[in-house]
């Protein structure tokens, strides 16, 4: 067995293997082995069969089986001896050449990889980001105004007084807008790292590794319409990485606990579900620890909070305000 490697630019490279058959004959003396004791033919007692007729039947997908396992094991052990940090994993590459499965042949396969690239950035004291104060228009209160009114008089409710009306819009709009002045705050941190970090992606091959990963649940088109988003994302997913080493962060049993702990209490109260007894909460949360798609979720969101966190305690955030008018246009 020969692996060599090819750097095709910065991110990319090509790994070539060749496997010649004494890399893979014994797996597949082995498995034929294997075949033959628990195969059943008419004609032959159990584990009677003979070796040709075993290897005639089986041999071609025994043989790949067996091709199969010497690459997985190739390509790992060469990617953790050389510390190679991929994006994905290697993809057979689009100058495969065609491979005859016959036993005793030598084979060569190539692979296209993407080598995650380095993150450069640092959290400063004089790194600047706004945070949004904003302002409520008189047009924006009236109609609100206008459509409780309108609700009290669908559902034939007794209608508050003008003062009392005015009043809980006005405590309304404080809320949403102090909510999406947080979101907002949150965006364009992310943003701003992402920017700072200037991180490159190797893009052609994340396209193929997408639809590749995805097995056919996703078209290329699919991916070009949502892989601007995606690549924001994923940069935002080095970034964090990265800060997480720098500050010392780590996610612990106990966070994501806590997450889901909290997660919980938030659905229930969705449903306008308050005073959920303990027993129940707990649960949930042992279910949630289980999923290993929640746990990746709630994973991330446990990063976001101590990575953002940090990041506000240490820029420098402008306040300034603004109309809703004008942050609607931001």
């Amino acid at each position: 067995m020969n692996l060599t490697k090819k750097q095709i630019d910065e991110l990319n490279l090509e790994l070539t293997l060749e496997i010649v058959p004494e890399d893979y004959e014994e797996a597949v003396r082995k498995r034929l082995a294997e075949r033959r004791r628990t195969a059943e033919f008419k004609g032959f007692r159990k584990g009677m069969v003979p070796a040709s007729l075993i290897k005639r039947v089986y041999g071609e997908q025994v043989l790949v089986d067996a091709v199969n396992e010497v690459i997985t094991t190739s390509l790992d052990n060469y990617i953790n001896e050389n510390q190679l940090h991929l994006l994905g994993e290697p993809l057979g590459s689009e100058k495969q050449p065609e491979v005859e499965w016959v036993d005793g042949n030598s084979f060569t396969f190539i692979f296209d990889a993407a080598i995650s690239p380095e993150v450069k950035v640092g959290v400063e004291a004089s790194d600047t980001v706004n945070k949004y104060s904003i302002t409520s228009s008189a047009k924006e209160k009236a109609s609100m105004i206008e459509n409780i009114k309108k609700y009290y008089e669908e559902k034939k409710e007794e209608v508050k007084s003008d003062e009392e009306i005015e009043k809980d819009v006005t405590e309304r709009l404080k809320e949403e807008h102090k909510q999406e002045a947080e979101w907002r705050l949150t965006k364009d941190i992310r943003d701003f790292y992402v920017a700072k970090a200037g991180i490159q992606l190797p893009e052609a091959f994340l396209k193929r590794w997408l639809i590749a990963a995805n097995q056919g649940k996703i078209t290329a088109e699919d991916v070009e319409k949502d892989f601007p988003g995606f690549c924001e994302d994923f940069k935002w997913q080095l970034v964090r990485g990265k800060l997480m080493k720098d500050f010392g962060f780590d996610v612990t049993h106990d966070d994501l606990y806590e997450a889901a702990k909290a997660y919980v209490t938030y659905q229930y109260a969705m449903y306008g579900i308050g005073n959920v007894p303990e027993d129940m909460i707990t649960e949930a949360v042992a279910n949630i620890m289980k999923d290993r798609r929640q746990l990746e979720r709630l994973s991330e969101q446990v990063e976001d909070n101590k990575v953002l966190g940090k990041i506000k305690e240490t820029i420098t955030i402008k306040d300034k305000k603004i109309s809703s008018e004008k942050f609607r246009e931001l």
